[in-house]
């Protein structure tokens, strides 16, 4: 199948090409995400590891069970992270 990813503000096509899942697309192009509209994404088990996901729209993803040692976010992001790891902060 074919697939975009494509920056968060302007909707421009970052990256585009085949792959047999989007997960599988968005891991070979994980390297610089760095604004990038992933919203909605289920990327369970990715592998995201030494990702710039600094400025992507994470909201409503799902990355529970990914590797994301050594990936980059903004310190703005951190909610959104955590709600995508599916990772709930109790006091």
């Amino acid at each position: 199948m074919k697939y975009q990813i494509k920056k968060r503000i302007t909707g421009e096509i970052m990256y585009e090409g085949e792959a047999n899942s989007f997960k599988e697309f968005v891991e070979k192009n994980r390297s610089d995400l760095r604004g990038s509209d992933l919203r909605g994404s289920d990327l369970r088990g990715s592998d995201l590891r030494n990702s710039d996901l600094s400025g992507s729209n994470l909201s409503y993803s799902d990355l529970s069970d990914s590797d994301l040692r050594d990936s980059k976010i903004k310190n703005t992001q951190k909610e959104e992270l955590l709600e995508a790891l599916k990772i709930e902060i109790v006091e």
